[in-house]
């Protein structure tokens, strides 16, 4: 047992962190669609605190390296609205279970890439980013996973202006949801420790993304964005069926 896990859920948990890391670190989108799930599934009770302090490390690799990047005032739209997303999501953790939200919020994500695949693109405007930055901070804060609504917003951009973008929406949602969750009393030091124990693959999947980068921006930025976005609501509803 180490900090009360054992050794195989610590091993597993470490290959789901190294395995969205680098999914992230290609797309912009994925750290938490893989390793929240994993988590949930081996060790429930550290959902949605560590994932959510992976969140916040793991998107500055990503601002280092493209922060000319960032679509500044999306990520303020977005980052703005996400205040009061995160209230209710800490609510949601506080009183109610999350598999109701995880139902609905998953459903309407699959919906979304539905129908944006085919037909529909949509616009980005203070609107949009706003609506996404609110759903992410209350499905950010309640299950650790926030970035879909804001990726299919940004899906039509540029590959590393959606890893930029959404790196520092990923780092300011990260640190509101973190806050939010510490002052309702749901952040423990158990917490923080699991969480730097498992940085090292944070890092290498950081490392392992950059050979990869150069593929997805030759035009399939989009397609690899709508097809993690369908990953995390199934995910999402996965979860939710759980026991």
């Amino acid at each position: 047992m180490i900090l009360g896990l054992e050794v195989w859920v610590l091993v597993v948990v470490a290959a789901g962190v190294l395995v969205g890391a680098t999914v992230q670190g290609v797309v912009g989108i994925g750290l938490n669609l893989v390793a929240a799930p994993v988590v949930a599934l081996t060790s429930p009770q550290l959902v949605p605190t560590v994932p959510l302090l992976w969140a916040i490390v793991y998107p500055l690799g990503a601002l280092t390296r493209e922060w000319r990047a960032v679509d500044w005032r999306g990520v303020g739209w977005a980052s703005g609205a996400r205040v009061p997303g995160t209230v209710l999501g800490v609510l949601v953790v506080a009183w109610a279970s999350d598999r109701t939200l995880g139902v609905v919020v998953g459903a309407m994500v699959l919906l979304a890439v539905l129908l944006t695949w085919r037909a529909v693109r949509v616009p980005m405007n203070p609107g949009t980013l706003s609506g996404a930055g609110f759903i992410g901070g209350v499905t950010g804060t309640a299950t650790s996973i926030g970035g879909p609504p804001l990726a299919l917003v940004y899906q039509h951009r540029p590959g590393p202006e959606v890893r930029a973008s959404m790196a520092a929406f990923f780092f300011v949602g990260g640190l509101l949801s973190v806050g939010g969750l510490a002052l309702g009393d749901q952040v423990s030091v158990r917490d923080l420790w699991i969480a730097l124990l498992l940085s090292p693959a944070l890092l290498l999947g950081h490392l392992l993304a950059g050979p990869l980068r150069r593929h997805l921006d030759a035009g399939h930025t989009r397609a690899a964005v709508l097809v993690i976005c369908a990953v995390s609501a199934l995910a999402l509803l996965v979860r939710s069926a759980l026991p």
